[in-house]
C-alpha cells in the first residue's frame, strides 16, 4: 500500500535530548521522515544516520515565513527536533514495503511482494498476512493469486488469501480428532486463540493443550500424541522415525530406535 515520505535536505540544527543525556550537531544533511514516525537524520558519512527516533508517538512540522522548517519528534523521554537554516528543500515521494516479487495482484494487476510477514500490492491496498514459516510456491490459484507451503502436521499448500483457502479449515479437516488426549483420553480438537492449538475436547474439566507440530508428523506416541522428527533427527527426511519424538517434549514413553 503506498504512503508518503517526507524528504528535507539542508543546513540544519539537530538536538536530541534524552532522559540523561543532550546532542547538538549542525550540517548539511537529508531528513526522512517515514509513515510509521520515524526519523533519520543522514550526513555526508557513513550508512548510519547520525541522529534518529524510531515510530515516534508524534511528529510535528513547524514552518516560518521564509521557507524554513523545523521538526519535532517526541518518544517516551526522548526528543528528536531539527530545525533548518537557509532556504532548505523539500520533497514528498510515495513509499511502499520493498520485498521479493511473488506474483501479480488480482484486482489491479499491480506487483505483489512479500515483505514484513505478508504480501502486499504495491499499487493498491490488498494485503494478505502470511504464517510465519511460510514458503513461497511457484504457481498460482485459479484465482490468480501465489500459492504458499505450511507445514502443520503435514505439509498443506494453499492460496495465500484466506478466504479463498483456509489453512484452518484444511488442519481441522486433517487432524481434528486425529488424537488421544494422554490426561484423559478425549479427542484433541484443532483450535485457534491467536494460532493454532490441540485441546482436549474435554475442556474445561480438561486443560491440557499441546502446540500444533510445525513440521510433519512422522507417527503416533504410546501416550497418544504425534511424534515429530527430533531437533537433532538426521537428515531432512521426515520420515525418519529413528530421529523422532513425542510432542510433548515430558512424555515418559521411551523414544523410538532404528
Amino acid at each position: 500500500m503506498t504512503e508518503t515520505v517526507h524528504v528535507y535536505a539542508g543546513e540544519c540544527t539537530t538536538t536530541h535530548r534524552s532522559s540523561d543525556d543532550s546532542c547538538h550537531q549542525r550540517g548539511r544533511v537529508v531528513v526522512v521522515h517515514k509513515p510509521d514516525g520515524t526519523v533519520l537524520v543522514h550526513d555526508a558519512e557513513g550508512y548510519q544516520p547520525v541522529a534518529w527516533l524510531t515510530r515516534a508517538e508524534a511528529v510535528h512540522r513547524e514552518t516560518d515565513g521564509d521557507g524554513g522548517f523545523a521538526i519535532v519528534a517526541v518518544k517516551d523521554r526522548e526528543r528528536l527536533r531539527v530545525e533548518s537554516h537557509g532556504d532548505p528543500d523539500h520533497a514528498r515521494h510515495d513509499a511502499t514495503p520493498a520485498g521479493t516479487r511473488v506474483g501479480t495482484c488480482r484486482k489491479c494487476d499491480g506487483t505483489l511482494v512479500r515483505a514484513r510477514g505478508a504480501v502486499t500490492c504495491l499499487d493498491c491496498p490488498a494485503e494478505y498476512g502470511l504464517p510465519r514459516d511460510a514458503a513461497m510456491l511457484d504457481s498460482t490459484c485459479d484465482c490468480g493469486l501465489p500459492r504458499m507451503a505450511v507445514e502443520r502436521g503435514a505439509r498443506f499448500e494453499l492460496c495465500v488469501d484466506r478466504d479463498c483457502e483456509d489453512l484452518d479449515g484444511a488442519v481441522r479437516e486433517r487432524f481434528d480428532r486425529e488424537w488421544s488426549c494422554p490426561d484423559c483420553d478425549g479427542d484433541l480438537r484443532v483450535l485457534r486463540e491467536r494460532t493454532l492449538y490441540l485441546g482436549c475436547e474435554n475442556s474445561p474439566d480438561c486443560e491440557e493443550t499441546f502446540t500444533l507440530p510445525d513440521r510433519s508428523v512422522v507417527g503416533t506416541c504410546d501416550c497418544g500424541l504425534p511424534r515429530v522428527p527430533s531437533d537433532s533427527g538426521r537428515g531432512d527426511d521426515p520420515t525418519c522415525r529413528g530421529d523422532s519424538r513425542c510432542l510433548d517434549a515430558d512424555c515418559d514413553e521411551t523414544p523410538e530406535t532404528v
